[in-house]
């Protein structure tokens, strides 16, 4: 379990933590990753591009009002779903061919 971080006393400990935090993090966009691959299989039989322009400004706006909300920098949560968002659609149009 992790401490919060006013409670660790040493580097050491706060770097095993943050690398924990890492493998979480990963785990969940793999999981993520999984998500999108499978929306490239559902996509096509429902008529529907890789990149859906208002489902991408959704998503970004959804970031952005729930970072500030977990006390994470809103703009900085938005650039980095943006590339995120960016290179989920990208592998998308490899299956799926480009949004036109």
């Amino acid at each position: 379990m992790l401490k919060p971080p006013k409670e660790i006393s040493t580097m050491a400990d706060l770097r095993v933590q943050i690398d924990q935090i890492d493998r979480d993090l990963l785990a969940l966009l793999a999981l993520r990753q999984a998500h999108v691959d499978r929306a490239a299989e559902l996509k096509p039989g429902e008529g529907l591009p890789a990149r859906i322009e208002d489902r991408v400004k959704d998503v970004l706006d959804k970031v952005e009002a729930r970072a500030e909300e977990a006390g994470f920098e809103p703009a900085l949560a938005r650039q980095m779903w943006a590339l995120m968002v960016d290179a989920m659609i990208a592998r998308e149009e490899r299956v799926l061919g480009p949004s036109t």
